[in-house]
Formats: structure tokens, C-alpha cells, sequence
């Protein structure tokens, strides 16, 4: 007899990440029980901020309205050398001065709302895979262990993933070269420092947070430090102020102080049975330009609809698998982009010459367009159909759309995580061609507003996760792609 289930998915990890998921997995009309180790969400400002794609991502959820006085930057960095994004349509440094919390805060309501299971103090113990799911071991507050049975679990618990061990998952790469302390402190009258200041001993940087906080993180150039405490103390940070920058922090006060290294790791399996990795669980890097949290979400949104669709039993057999063959080459690449970045950036003198390279280079506008579309994330193409029109595996861009019911941009037709076919030539043979999907794929009739375009298309088919699957006029190639996407017709 198969076990009780106690919801479709377990997700271990209550972060972004995980609520991201959760949240995801709700819309796609399947259960979840999201498993965090902590009692309270702990306050830390962390990440702050989040690339283009991620924002974007947020936005085709209706959640951009819930971060009231949210920026983005046209200005953003590469290796420590700033340049103007928008040199790249729709490119920009995404949001910046949101701080971690308040991204968890929105999302853990959002989930919630939409009926998302949180239970915190629950650590993870063990996991059990079989034919019919999986069983997850946590530890209570009280001690005790408890059972949580799911389908299908879901690692988003961080760099040290106990359930990527569990699981048996390499996570080959390279160990850090250095260790960077960061801490968020009041009352130390530091200067800005937003794109770091290289000084003999070290490199510092300094950003200005909401009031009167300054987050700044530090770099010493010496590497026996490695063997340092992974939760060291103000006190310790202050230490190093002195010695790099020779001056004294040590009257101010930390709200929380951390440390990480620029170590570079990657799950070789993103997926393996029933198990599958998000987030840090399934790469860590160095965090430059908001790259980590913001590839976690966009990890959560390509998960969560297909495997609300595989559990709820309409995904093609092959759909889950997708999980792994498309955001593994794109946490390769944000590997490298970050590697690149941090020898430029923490390098010390034998450095320079690469600093200098970056900054000709930069100069070049086909070069900005490049590096602007690596960091904000918008130039992601999944292999979908090489040979297809140049939308196809690309994020379906922000737009206005003139359309029977008024102007409607093209991110509010996501809210709901469904499939969406774009008609943007009025063809009733399209429409009809999506008779057999309906309670999959919402199809939508308009016309771009003003000089806005879609390089030519009559007709897209958009995923859930926002990424066009399908463009023509051809009614038997969007059968395919239905079919392909979206499983079998309703006949119905």
C-alpha cells in the first residue's frame, strides 16, 4: 500500500529560493510543505537587491507592487568597472537597497496567500526515495523527529545542502583564494564606497542602507586567512578595518556580521530521481552584482510549473527533465561571469593588468551589450529550436499591448503561471488550435502599442516561467509545441 502523502512536494529550505518554489508550485495547483531550520526569519539584510530577469520575474508574478520604493540603476559594474547597462534594451542593474529580508518577507506572504505550508524549526535529517516519493526526516523544536512524504523534494537549503548530500550529488569546483567579512554597522562614520576602494592590504567597499546603516565588506589580501572563523565577530572585523584601511571602526556597533569565500561550486545533477537542487544548493559563487538570490528565483520559476505539471499528471514524460538541460548551462555560465569578476575585482597587483583589459574592453558598446545581458540575466536562451525565430528560448520581453480589452502589459498576463499564446495577427486558426489546452494556455488577441514589436512574429506561445516556446503562423507547429509544453489535449 503507498504511503499518505502530506502534500505533493517538500520543499527543504525556507529562503527565497524555497518560498519561490513553493509559491510557483501553488499556482501550478499542486501542495507543498516548505521545511525551514529556523524558528523566526533572522532579520539579515544579506542580498541586496536583485538582477533585471529576477525583477522581471517578480513582475510577471504581480509582486513588484509589494516593494514599495523600489530603484533600479541604469549603472551597473563588471569586475568592479562601472558602465551604463541600458546600453542593452530592457538591460538595467536591476533593484538595488532591498534588502534579503523584505524579499523573503514578500515572498513568504505571497506563498502563504496562495497556500504554501511553512513549518519552521524543522531541521533536516534524512531522506528516503522510492518508486511512489520521497520521505523526509526534519527534527522538531522540541527534538523529536517527524515524517513529511511528498512525491517529490526539494533542495533549497544553501551552499551546505544537507539534502544535495543526502542525495549522493557531486558538487564539484574549486575552494576559495579568499575570504571576504562583510557586516552591516551603525555609528562607524565610514565614507561610500560602492564600487570598493584597493588599498596595499586589501580592497573595501561601503554602501549606504536605509536608516543610517552602511553595509561594508572587506577583503585582506593575505590568504592565510582562510582558516578563519566562519562567524567571526565585530570585533574581528574591526581588526582587519584597522589594519587595511588604518581606520578605527571599533566605537560603532554590527546588526550581524558574516563571511564567504569566492569558492565556485556546481551540483553536477540538478535532478536525480525524485530529488531535485535550487538556489545555493545547487551552485555557489562569488555574490557580485545580486547574480545568487536572483538565479535561485529564476532556478524556482523553470522548476515550479513543471513540476506542478508532472505531479498533477499532464507534463509530457520528458518535461522534468528540461529542469536540469536548461539551467545548468546557465549556472555554468554565472560560474564563470562571477570567477571572471572576482580575480578582477580582489585580485591584488598581478591583477591590474586584467583590470585594465576589462576597462578598454568595456568601452566597446558590443562588449557593454555583452556583459549587461550575462549580469542582468535578460540574455538567457534556452535550447528550444535553434533554427526557430530569435524569441524562441529567450524571455518574452516587456511590452504593452493594445488589445479588445484595453492596453495590458505583457508581465500581467503571467500572474496566473499559465501557459500563454500571444495572437498578434488576429488568427482564428490559432485560436482554435488551443481548444484542447484551454485549462493550460490562456490566449490573449492584440496588437503592440506604439512602435514596440516582437521582431516580426504573428504568434508566440509563452511558457509560465516566461520564456517564449513557439513563434509563427504555422497551426500544425503550435500543435507540436502544445504538445510538447503543455502534454496531451483536454479532448473535452
Amino acid at each position: 500500500m503507498a504511503r499518505k502523502l502530506d502534500a505533493d512536494v517538500i520543499v527543504v529550505g525556507g529562503g527565497p529560493t524555497g518560498l519561490m518554489v513553493a509559491g510557483e508550485l501553488r499556482l501550478g495547483g499542486a501542495s507543498v510543505i516548505v521545511a525551514e531550520e529556523l524558528e523566526e526569519p533572522s532579520g539579515q539584510s544579506r542580498a541586496l537587491g536583485f538582477t533585471t530577469r529576477a525583477l522581471e520575474s517578480f513582475d510577471q508574478r504581480g509582486l513588484v507592487g509589494r516593494f514599495p520604493g523600489l530603484e533600479t540603476s541604469p549603472m551597473g559594474h563588471f569586475g568592479g568597472i562601472p558602465f551604463d547597462y541600458t546600453v542593452l534594451e530592457d538591460a538595467n542593474f536591476g533593484a538595488r537597497g532591498i534588502p534579503q529580508s523584505q524579499t523573503e518577507a514578500v515572498l513568504e506572504e505571497w506563498a502563504g496567500e496562495l497556500g504554501a505550508v511553512l513549518r519552521r524549526g524543522r531541521t533536516f535529517l534524512a531522506l528516503e526515495q522510492d518508486e511512489d516519493g520521497v520521505t523526509v526526516t526534519v527534527a522538531t523544536p522540541s527534538g523529536e523527529q517527524e515524517e513529511l512524504r511528498g512525491r517529490y523534494l526539494v533542495g533549497a537549503d544553501g551552499a551546505r545542502s544537507a539534502v544535495r548530500k543526502a542525495a549522493g550529488i557531486d558538487f564539484p569546483g574549486t575552494s576559495g583564494s579568499q575570504v571576504m567579512h562583510l557586516a552591516d554597522v551603525v555609528g562607524c562614520g565610514v565614507r561610500p564606497r560602492p564600487h570598493g576602494e584597493r588599498l596595499p592590504g586589501g580592497l573595501v567597499q561601503v554602501f549606504a542602507l536605509p536608516d543610517g546603516v552602511e553595509r561594508i565588506i572587506l577583503t585582506e589580501y593575505d590568504t592565510s586567512l582562510l582558516g578563519a572563523e566562519e562567524n567571526p565577530q565585530f570585533a574581528d572585523i574591526a581588526a582587519a578595518w584597522k589594519r587595511v584601511t588604518d581606520e578605527d571602526i571599533s566605537g560603532g556597533t554590527a546588526a550581524w556580521v558574516s563571511s564567504f569565500t569566492d569558492s565556485t561550486r556546481q551540483a553536477a545533477e540538478y535532478r536525480r530521481g525524485r530529488v531535485l537542487l535550487a538556489g545555493d544548493a545547487a551552485h555557489i559563487h562569488l555574490p557580485v552584482g545580486g547574480q545568487g538570490m536572483s538565479a535561485g528565483v529564476q532556478d524556482a520559476v523553470n522548476l515550479g510549473w513543471k513540476l506542478a505539471a508532472t505531479v498533477r499528471g499532464w507534463a509530457p514524460e520528458s518535461l522534468l527533465d528540461t529542469y536540469h538541460s536548461e539551467r545548468h548551462p546557465v549556472g555554468a555560465r554565472l560560474l564563470s561571469n562571477t570567477r571572471a569578476q572576482g580575480q578582477a575585482i580582489f585580485g591584488g597587483d598581478e591583477s591590474q593588468a586584467l583590470r585594465e583589459l576589462f576597462a578598454e574592453l568595456i568601452a566597446l558598446d558590443e562588449v557593454k551589450k555583452q556583459l549587461a545581458g550575462a549580469v542582468s540575466h535578460i540574455d538567457i536562451r534556452y535550447d528550444i529550436d535553434a533554427e526557430g525565430h530569435p524569441l524562441v528560448g529567450r524571455r518574452l520581453p516587456p511590452r504593452t499591448l493594445d488589445t479588445p480589452g484595453g492596453k495590458v502589459r505583457t508581465p500581467e498576463l503571467l500572474h496566473t503561471a499559465q501557459g500563454l499564446l500571444l495572437d498578434l495577427a488576429d488568427s482564428a486558426v490559432l485560436r482554435e488550435a488551443t481548444d484542447g489546452w484551454k485549462d493550460r494556455v490562456t490566449t490573449v488577441t492584440g496588437t503592440p502599442s506604439s512602435a514596440e514589436t516582437f521582431g516580426g512574429a504573428t504568434a508566440l506561445l509563452v511558457r509560465p516561467d516566461g520564456y517564449v516556446a513557439w513563434a509563427g503562423s504555422d497551426p500544425a507547429g503550435l500543435t507540436e509545441a502544445l504538445r510538447r509544453w503543455f502534454g496531451d489535449s483536454d479532448p473535452s
